[in-house]
């Protein structure tokens, strides 16, 4: 609460000081008249004031009381075999690259690989400002066309990743989700990532089953078996609460008539490598040819289209 707190004063400390500088600017222009050397000054000045109000008018897009908080993200691997495991591995790496051009941190939870290629899951959480109110433009299912780099006739294929995004909860909100110990089940095991001898040769991974609702969660990154069960319950603790919003905002839907299908196909974005190359989000309509610059992390487009696309929604639902 004290972080948001400091944030929210700085934010109005800048529309202040912005308001401030359009006035002013609205003044030095009424003397300009006739002046073209004060008339050129106003000019920048209005330019360079447009590009400033242009980079904090994202601000006013974050709704979400918890947009501040870090994201836990977490990529499953869908319809596609070997290809989808290698898609979900290009996901990763793209939001990590997103990470690291916004200088975020980032630290890997769980990574399941895949038999020939790729990963089936991965889990890690993104550290930033406004990491969550960022990301959460991700969440949902992302398909890629391509031709194949495993099929030796070179044929083209569709493939589909799940993409997961929950808010990393802070202990204040950790608290609001109990879960009642004789719900889980704990089992520890022999972990299967890098890490060297000590992790291999111990049971410091760790898989927590929540039997109510089947979400499972798994930690294998710290060496310690007891920091892997803390993490591994924090990942879960965001599970829950994220389910608890989702089932909120699905009986939200149901009484304004909005349900949309659940399937794993319905896609929120499209990625065509072949024949052509498109990046293209369903929901904003957003389209981007360059497709190898998203897939190196350029996704702010994305991420700003889908912010500008639920206010208004939530605008015109209200």
């Amino acid at each position: 609460m004290a972080r948001e707190s400091s944030e929210n004063r700085g934010l109005i400390a800048t529309w202040e000081r912005l308001e401030r500088r359009a006035r002013d600017l609205v003044e030095l222009d009424e003397l300009a008249e006739g002046d073209q050397a004060m008339q050129r000054q106003v000019a920048e000045e209005l330019a360079a004031l447009e590009k400033e109000l242009r980079a904090h008018e994202l601000d006013l897009l974050f709704t979400d009381p918890y947009a501040n908080h870090n994201a836990v993200v977490t990529i499953s691997v869908g319809q596609g075999g070997v290809e989808a495991q290698d898609w979900v591995e290009m996901l990763m790496r793209m939001y990590l690259k997103w990470a690291e051009r916004r200088r975020f941190e980032t630290e890997s939870i769980d990574e399941s690989r895949g038999e020939e290629a790729g990963l089936k899951s991965a889990t890690f959480i993104v550290r930033g400002p406004r990491a969550y109110g960022l990301l959460r433009s991700e969440h949902g299912v992302h398909r890629l066309v391509r031709i194949s780099p495993f099929d030796q006739n070179h044929r083209r294929h569709t493939s589909f990743a799940l993409v997961e995004v929950m808010p990393e909860l802070e202990s204040t909100d950790e608290d609001t989700i109990a879960i009642n110990p004789q719900d889980i089940r704990i089992d520890t095991y022999r972990s299967t990532g890098a890490g060297g001898q000590h992790v291999n040769k111990t049971d410091s991974a760790v898989r927590i089953t929540h039997l109510p609702t089947g979400i499972v969660v798994t930690c294998q990154n710290e060496r310690s078996q007891m920091k892997n069960r803390e993490m591994a319950m924090k990942v879960l603790k965001a599970r829950l609460f994220q389910r608890q919003q989702q089932e909120a905002a699905e009986h939200l839907d149901q009484i304004r008539g909005q349900v949309m299908p659940a399937e794993f196909g319905s896609q929120i974005r499209n990625y065509v490598l072949q024949p052509y190359t498109l990046v293209k989000d369903v929901r904003t309509g957003l389209e981007v040819g360059n497709t190898q610059a998203v897939l190196d992390g350029e996704i702010d487009p994305f991420i700003e289209a889908w912010l500008r696309w639920r206010l208004s929604k939530n605008g015109a639902a209200a």
